[in-house]
């Protein structure tokens, strides 16, 4: 099959957000759950990974998302928006059996001409200090770690990140 990405239509945001929202619920689960813990994996999964929070951040704040596929079959997906001089990489997920296939770098390409169309300079994202896989396939995408980056999200849960910038 050929692994390939899109772009998120509002055209058919209710079907491509459903389909985010359930890939969102296995690769939280299965990914960071030892990471961060069940607790948080819900609270997050339930805040800002829902069909609903997804589609508001298309329609109501500027995002773009793609979704990865292999052939018909979805594997994986990615978020960002513009902010003044960068682009935000906020969401970039990809099932387990399709990562180390190139589905980070599809994504990135399509983050990359985004950037080079709305004139930025960079493209910036957050990665949890212990996930070392991720913060390793950035590194090979371009991504130098930056600064440190801790967020309180509520419920008592706080985001203890890298701060990665390319440019």
């Amino acid at each position: 099959m050929t692994i390939y990405v899109r772009e998120v239509e509002r055209s058919r945001l209710a079907d491509d957000t459903r389909t985010l929202a359930e890939l969102a619920q296995v690769i939280w689960r299965e990914y960071y759950t030892d990471m961060i813990g069940a607790d948080q994996v819900e609270y997050m999964l339930a805040n800002f990974q829902t069909a609903q929070a997804m589609s508001a951040d298309i329609t109501e704040k500027g995002f773009r998302y793609w979704l990865g596929f292999d052939g018909e079959v979805p594997i994986g997906y990615c978020g960002a928006t513009a902010e003044d001089s960068r682009i935000f990489l906020s969401k970039l997920y990809v099932l387990s059996s399709y990562r180390g296939r190139g589905v980070s770098k599809l994504f990135m390409n399509e983050l990359l001409t985004w950037k080079q169309d709305a004139g930025v300079p960079t493209i910036q994202l957050t990665v949890h200090k212990g996930n070392e896989q991720s913060i390793a396939v950035y590194e090979r995408l371009g991504f130098t770690i930056v600064d440190d980056w801790v967020k309180d999200i509520g419920e008592g849960f706080v985001m203890d990140d890298y701060l990665m910038s390319r440019t």
